[in-house]
């Protein structure tokens, strides 16, 4: 798999779990008669911390790979560019 396939894949598993705590949520709290913003917030809290922690993990690792993937030939060819001109001084 290509780095900015991979980088996209993460970007969009990120997104998935940002949605999954906000929809978890609302089904935890589809049975109840009222609604309200603290009620909400409390049935965030009940689902955890664990869908934004990934969510987040997921998102730095698919940013990660996709300045490597936009930035890896550029810097190839410097490397390769300053080995030549290296050997040449020798």
């Amino acid at each position: 798999m290509q780095r900015r396939t991979a980088g996209i894949v993460l970007l969009g598993i990120a997104a998935f779990l940002y949605g999954v705590r906000y929809i978890s949520a609302a089904i935890f709290g589809s049975n109840v008669s009222s609604w309200g913003s603290d009620l909400f917030k409390v049935m965030l809290n009940s689902v955890g911390e664990g869908p934004i922690m990934f969510s987040r993990i997921a998102f730095i690792a698919g940013v990660i790979y996709l300045v490597l993937a936009e930035f890896e030939t550029p810097l190839k060819k410097i490397a390769n560019e300053i080995k030549s001109n290296w050997n040449k001084e020798l």
